[in-house]
């Protein structure tokens, strides 16, 4: 069934970060853009719901620093034209024994653009006065390039901005076929029976994106659906406080065996959020819930015993919140023209492996801009191309296999 008017410069298929950003983007160019997700908007089955998200510049690939910088400027901007904020800017740490190979990485590649710089045990110490209890060899990377993102609500706040800028916006609308159109452009074919035409397609949906590009193109897109659960820990008593934004306490990243994160306590006051990188592989439509939770927990639960003993209890976290990964072999994105038939009319962009949310704002402007005008300036987008895993089905070459792997096999 085609509609009156169903016909878009831009059609962008799933309604989490990327694709509302996405939206937003286009919209903001003037473009007539249309969104669509297969399930509630704000919903809580991908990648983009839940009450926090660390925002970092600090990567151990030279690539991603700038992007996270751009984006930290586009989440302001937005906020700004929104009204309302859904990023608290605060410190960043990352600790890890001073050898590691990711830790190293992490020092060569962001200490200039997010002016970071190294610590030893005693300035850990002394900055976050004792909070951190570091072993040995352990050494400390410090910026003021940081922040704790709410992700529902900022997926809400591009969702709306792209609405006033005069995108549609359209759920319960799942998208089982993408196809040339004889007139030009694309034609998007939904379950229950809609049918849109667009001069571009943008495909963001997550977890699911292995499936839907295999079905448009039986191409086999090597990404990873992972279940994981992300754990809230009790406060001690009197040290509420003292791990709060207010007070300095910083987002936080362990590096080693296993990757430990953490923001500051805010959204559930007297909790705090410590969780690990990884998680369950699984099929999105069929996921048990649990299946994973024990490991996560026991890898958490001990690293608070050693690095955090004073001020949270490592009894069982009080709450857990369900999420998924969409992996790559490598743990980098994909951003790049769906090719074949539908050659540069289709855009993809997945395989966030877990950290992309904070960029957000920058994918979203790139994904519009290869849309649009058939290439994104200002961004070397090699390091995203899906040909790189036809060359080695490792995809990107690693010098620290430690970090890319430690997530993916639980």
């Amino acid at each position: 069934m085609e509609l009156p008017g169903d016909r878009f410069d831009v059609i962008i298929i799933g309604g989490g970060i990327m694709g509302s950003c996405t939206a937003y983007e286009a919209a903001k160019r003037g473009r007539r853009a249309l969104l669509l997700e297969q399930f509630d908007f704000l919903h809580h089955r991908g990648s983009s719901h839940g009450e926090s998200r660390t925002i970092r510049a600090t990567y151990p690939e030279s690539y991603y620093p700038p992007l996270v910088l751009e984006s930290y400027r586009l989440w302001s901007e937005a906020e700004s034209e929104a009204g309302y904020r859904v990023l608290t800017e605060t410190r960043h740490l990352d600790v890890g024994p001073a050898a590691d190979c990711s830790l190293q990485a992490v020092i060569a590649n962001s200490t200039a653009a997010a002016a970071a710089r190294v610590i030893d045990r005693a300035e850990v110490d002394d900055i976050f006065s004792g909070t951190f209890r570091l072993p040995d060899g352990w050494i400390g990377v410090s910026t003021e390039v940081g922040g704790v993102i709410r992700p529902t609500k900022a997926v809400a706040m591009f969702q709306t901005l792209a609405l006033k800028r005069g995108a549609i916006l359209k759920d319960h609308t799942e998208v089982n076929e993408i196809k040339k159109d004889e007139t030009g452009g694309v034609l998007v074919k939904t379950a229950n029976g809609h049918v849109f035409r667009g001069a571009k397609c943008v495909v963001t949906v997550g977890s699911w994106a292995k499936k839907l590009v295999n079905t448009v193109t039986g191409l086999p897109l090597p990404i990873q659906p992972l279940h994981t659960c992300v754990c809230y820990w009790k406060i001690k008593d009197d040290h509420e406080e003292e791990l709060t934004p207010e007070k300095g306490f910083p987002t936080f990243a362990s590096y080693g065996q296993p990757y430990i994160y953490g923001t500051p306590s805010s959204e559930f006051p007297g909790l705090i959020k410590i969780a690990m990188h990884g998680g369950q592989p699984c099929d999105p439509d069929c996921r048990d819930w649990t299946s994973n939770s024990g490991i996560l927990v026991d890898a958490v639960r001990a690293w608070i015993k050693e690095f955090l003993p004073d001020l949270v209890e490592a009894g069982r976290p009080v709450m857990t919140q369900a999420c998924m990964y969409s992996m790559t072999p490598d743990g980098d994105f994909v951003i790049d023209f769906l090719g074949g038939e539908l050659g540069k009319d289709v855009v993809v962009g997945a395989g966030f492996s877990g950290h992309g949310f904070k960029m957000g704002p920058a994918v979203g402007r790139i994904l519009a801009d290869l849309a649009i005008d058939g290439e994104a300036k200002g961004v070397d987008l090699r390091w995203f191309r899906m040909a790189r895993f036809d060359k080695d089905p490792k995809g990107n070459a690693k010098e620290y296999e430690d970090q890319v792997s430690s997530h993916v096999n639980l």
